[in-house]
């Protein structure tokens, strides 16, 4: 019994070390902060968002998951170039209405001003 005791109170020991020297106790101080990870391959900025970009596009893991911030960008970068391009859309399809709606109306002939006169 003396010595299941005794291997109990080791432990303790080396556990309750091993905790101080990780934690903030040791020779060297604290544990470093671990520098965060940041999105290797940034979406590019001199041009628009392309499919092989978005293929290409990863995002680094943080503690929980990942990191918001690059996902938030991202996200954001995206949804702006998409309402452009939904925007550039409607405008080139108004344009080609109109184009379509003057070509349907009829040439008037030569001759009619002097029939409506």
């Amino acid at each position: 019994m003396v010595m299941f005791f005794f291997l109990v109170v080791a432990l303790a020991v080396v556990v309750a070390a091993v905790t101080l020297a990780v934690v903030g106790g040791g020779e060297h101080g604290p544990l470093p902060e671990a520098a965060p990870e940041r999105l290797q391959d940034p979406l590019p900025l001199d041009r628009p968002v392309g499919r092989a970009d978005i293929d290409t596009l990863r995002f680094p893991l943080a503690a929980r998951g990942y990191r918001m911030a690059d996902v938030d960008d991202a996200l954001n970068r995206l949804a702006a170039e998409l309402a452009e391009r939904e925007a550039r859309i409607a405008d080139l399809e108004s344009a080609l209405a109109g184009a379509q709606a003057a070509a349907r109306v009829p040439m008037d002939k030569p001759g009619r001003e002097d029939e409506q006169r």
